[in-house]
């Protein structure tokens, strides 16, 4: 089948889908939408000459003789019911074993999350910070489950620091989603001529400031909305 009757799209309502290898049974890319949307993906290798995963895959089976397996997993639901599974789905399976290249809706407020990281997201305490500290945000390049060496390497490159401010900062705090990650005592500061940025040169902080930040709410200093990666506590 290539399509769904005009009957079966008027009633489907939006759906959750899986492609699936026949070779193997393993689905490769899970999907939600409406009408015919989960047939696309074949007809995307016919009219694109696009090298991606997911249409190398399509591509590879059609190649061995097989067809692509389509699947509706939940049907007639409606759209933030389908975002929701969709995102279940992903989370549960993991970005690792499919083609998929995005986690799906709301992935930190309400996706996988280990026992550690739900107590963070619901315990964290709002702080006040006293000492002079910069906080940078890291949403952008932060991993789960990412080394402390890797979380210090994100963190202490590259930024830009007004020189009056820079001057006075003591620690710096990693920041993901409004979260503290991680306290570093700053010990020196390091521009990057190129990019015309600096870098602090730190570790981590002395256990009586790490333990009363660690893991805590930055509501006071972080805005929802706000872009700038850079906040001071002075």
């Amino acid at each position: 089948m290539t399509e769904f009757s005009n009957a079966v799209c008027e009633k489907i309502k939006y759906y959750v889908y899986v492609l699936k290898d026949p070779r193997t049974s393993k689905i490769f890319y899970i999907g939600k939408g409406t009408g015919n949307r989960v047939f696309q993906h074949i007809k995307g290798v016919v009219i694109s000459t696009q090298e991606n995963e997911k249409l190398n895959i399509i591509r590879e089976i059609q190649a061995s003789g097989n067809s692509v397996d389509h699947c509706i997993l939940r049907h007639g639901l409606t759209e933030m019911q389908a975002l929701e599974i969709e995102s279940a789905c992903i989370d549960l399976l993991g970005l690792e074993s499919l083609t998929n290249i995005a986690r799906g809706h709301n992935t930190w407020e309400r996706g996988l999350k280990s026992v550690d990281e739900i107590t963070q997201f619901y315990d964290a305490q709002i702080i006040t910070i006293m000492e002079p500290t910069i906080i940078i945000t890291i949403n952008r390049y932060y991993e789960r489950f990412m080394s402390p060496e890797r979380l210090y390497k994100i963190t202490h490159s590259a930024w830009k620091v007004a020189n009056y401010r820079r001057e006075k900062v003591k620690y710096a705090i990693a920041a993901y989603k409004g979260i503290v990650r991680e306290v570093y005592k700053v010990e020196d500061w390091n521009l990057k001529i190129e990019e015309n940025r600096w870098e602090f040169i730190g570790t981590v902080a002395e256990s009586e400031i790490r333990d009363k930040y660690l893991n805590q709410s930055l509501d006071n200093y972080i805005k929802k909305g706000n872009q700038n990666p850079i906040r001071y506590t002075f």
